[in-house]
């Protein structure tokens, strides 16, 4: 059975971070691409960033740089997001996805999704951000 559970969100004020992991079972890791996506109340889904299990690539879309973190550690099939400084507007759901691939797409990478026959989502985490 797939399994991708999120683990580590919360309840934090502005300014603060988080580190978001996502212990991922029932798959081969490396056979897919690993990212974080986000949805907030009445927002469409959105990428934040992936990492490519089989040699560390990663991409983010234009709005998330600088602002997020997407690592592997492989031998444990999980895979983290270190958020940088949050604000009331990063409140939201944040999901983990397993996908055969991520594809930035938009003027300059301005969007991230995921393509592939199988896409499997994790049941998401709630990040609140006070301010």
């Amino acid at each position: 059975e797939v399994q991708l559970v999120e683990s580590g969100g919360g309840l934090v004020q502005a300014g603060g971070s988080l580190r978001l992991s996502c212990a991922t079972s029932g798959f081969t890791f490396t056979d897919y691409e690993i990212g974080w996506f986000r949805e907030a109340p009445g927002k469409e889904r959105e990428g934040i960033a992936c990492i490519r299990t089989t040699d560390g690539a990663k991409s983010y879309p234009l709005a998330m740089r600088g602002r997020f973190t997407i690592s592997s550690d492989n031998a444990k099939n999980t895979v983290y997001l270190q958020t940088g400084s949050l604000k009331a507007d990063d409140t939201a759901i944040y999901y983990c996805v397993a996908a055969s691939s991520c594809v930035l797409y938009g003027p300059g990478g301005r969007g991230l999704g995921v393509q592939g026959g199988s896409v499997y989502w994790g049941q998401g985490i709630q990040v609140t951000v006070s301010s």
